[in-house]
């Protein structure tokens, strides 16, 4: 019988433009992300790129789900979205500066 576990999935702050693996479904799991939260934590806008790619592959044109989006200085962005994802599966994040924070939550099925 599979388990369903509700949690945080992943937390980053990453480098400055560095393309950074924020999540990657466990083997022999499932997950959905129902949320993803941006926080700047600086004054000065930034921007930022969501993308998801299957099996681990190499990011492509076709899995960003946000490209250069702006966010404003001390704000933060939330996405309501469910995204499915298989075992192996990654979600990436790119941010301008290193002063943005990710945050997932959803749940995983093993």
């Amino acid at each position: 019988m599979a388990t369903t576990t509700y949690k945080v999935l992943a937390q980053s702050a990453p480098a400055a433009t560095t393309e950074t693996d924020l999540y990657t479904v466990p083997a022999s799991t499932q997950a959905v992300i129902s949320t993803v939260t941006i926080a700047n934590r600086s004054a000065t806008a930034a921007t930022f790129r969501l993308s998801t790619s299957v099996a681990g592959a190499a990011t492509a044109t076709k899995d960003y789900i946000a490209y250069d989006v702006s966010i404003l200085g001390n704000s933060f962005i939330t996405l309501t979205i469910g995204i499915s994802l298989g075992a192996a599966d990654k979600v990436r994040v790119y941010a301008s500066t290193a002063n943005l924070s990710f945050n997932v939550y959803g749940m995983q099925v093993a």
